[in-house]
């Protein structure tokens, strides 16, 4: 996609990653039937404080997010989490673009970790071909489960 710039987020770009965000997860939701999953409920309090101990990272087009990945590390652990695009720009590899940024903005980084839900085949086929491995699951409530994958560089 030409004219697509992906660059590191600031708080002054909290409120527009979270109303994607909210775009983004429906999606994710109706496959559970539970709107009340937390990309859902996070409010802007709780997205600004993740700015504080995280890296945004932001896909823009004319002037207008849309697209986001964050992450954090932890030892030599970096934990990648809410890759977001919104859905009229999917499958044009800007979210290939956003996880190949993270990873490179993370270069000590012993391994990357992130999770999806069990149900969510398209994002287990994708972080797959990404070169990501399931290490393991864990069940949030009746409705979901997660899988926990890795990709040591």
């Amino acid at each position: 996609m030409k004219k697509l710039r992906i660059s590191q987020a600031d708080l002054d770009d909290a409120n527009e990653i979270l109303d994607l965000q909210k775009v983004a997860y429906q999606s994710e939701a109706a496959l559970y039937n539970d709107f009340s999953i937390p990309p859902l409920t996070q409010t802007r309090e709780e997205i600004r404080k993740e700015f504080e101990s995280m890296v945004f990272l932001k896909a823009t087009y004319q002037g207008r997010i849309i697209g986001s990945v964050r992450a954090s590390t932890d030892g030599d652990t970096c934990f990648i989490g809410r890759l977001i695009v919104h859905p009229d720009f999917q499958r044009q590899r800007i979210g290939t673009q956003l996880m190949e940024r993270i990873e490179r903005h993370f270069p000590t980084a012993g391994r990357f970790e992130l999770f999806t839900g069990e149900r969510s085949e398209n994002n287990i086929r994708f972080y797959r071909n990404l070169g990501y491995q399931e290490i393991r699951t864990k069940k949030l409530t009746d409705k979901v489960v997660i899988i926990f994958m890795e990709k040591k560089p």
